[in-house]
Formats: structure tokens, C-alpha cells, sequence
């Protein structure tokens, strides 16, 4: 989150536009990744925030062994296996197949550890679901609707 600002709302927001670049970066770059409008780009953005929040967790928990074995690897395709997820139910976003997502949820991946990095989120804080980092009340307090896409 950008130093000082202390809206939650405002940090969802930007975590927000974040995703939105990344998603459209990754339409542009990756064949099979595609969007119809601004309205279809912020469904998918609120969808994958939502299964970041919810469905991730869960995955990571019963994928650990998994994870852990792939030395990470296995984040990366639970990513993939989300945005082929809302690529199955927003009308208007495709994602042709699993090489399609793993490529665009790396994309989108890269964005928000890149795009945190300038606005001065240090990586591993509060809201990007790792441990170190932050320091004093920031590293206890945990942010809502952390990010969405990280590897």
C-alpha cells in the first residue's frame, strides 16, 4: 500500500487497479486471454479477488505437500487453475486453456509484485499473505482483500 494512506477502502481500491493491469497485461501479451470491456475486466477482478479470499486458502491447505515438493511451483498452477476458474464464469473473458491461465496468472503475478514494489508495499507484508516484512502495528494488523495473484 502507498506510505500513509490509511483508508482501507483506498488500498482495496488500488489492490484493485493493480489486478486490472495485470489482467489486461496479460490479455495483451498471452494468445487465448481475452476481455470484452471495462465492465467484464472489473467482474473479473472482483471474482478473482473474491477466490483469493476464499478458495485459495483452502487450496493451498490441501495442496501443501504438493506445493512443497515443487518448491513453489504448485502456487503458480493453483493460480492458473483460478483464472481458468472465472475465465469458465464471467461471459465476455476467455481463457483457451491451462497454458493460457499459467502464463496470464505469472503475468498478473509479476504486475502486483512489480506495481507493489513502486507504490513502497514491501513484499511478504501486510495483505500480500506472507509473514516478513512490515514491521511493528503493520505486520500484526492484517489487511482485507490482500493480494490477489502472488507468487
Amino acid at each position: 500500500m502507498v506510505r500513509g494512506m490509511k483508508s482501507p477502502l483506498l488500498g482495496l481500491i488500488l489492490r484493485w487497479l493493480v489486478l486490472a493491469l495485470g489482467v489486461a497485461l496479460a490479455a495483451r501479451i498471452v494468445p487465448g486471454i481475452h476481455y470484452a470491456d471495462g465492465e467484464t475486466l472489473f467482474l473479473v477482478v472482483v471474482l478473482l479477488s473474491f477466490f483469493n479470499a476464499v478458495l485459495r486458502p483452502l487450496l493451498v491447505l490441501f495442496t501443501l505437500p504438493f506445493i512443497l515438493l515443487s518448491l513453489g511451483l504448485g502456487l503458480v498452477v493453483i493460480n492458473a487453475l483460478l483464472f481458468m476458474l472465472v475465465g469458465k464464469l464471467v461471459t465476455g473473458f476467455t481463457v483457451d486453456g491451462f497454458w493460457s491461465a499459467f502464463f496470464g496468472a505469472a503475468i498478473v503475478g509479476v504486475t502486483n509484485f512489480a506495481m507493489s514494489r513502486l507504490i513502497g508495499r514491501p513484499p511478504g507484508g501486510p495483505g500480500t499473505g506472507g509473514g516478513a516484512g512490515g514491521g511493528g502495528k503493520r505486520a500484526a494488523r492484517r489487511e482485507p482483500g490482500g493480494d490477489v495473484i502472488d507468487v
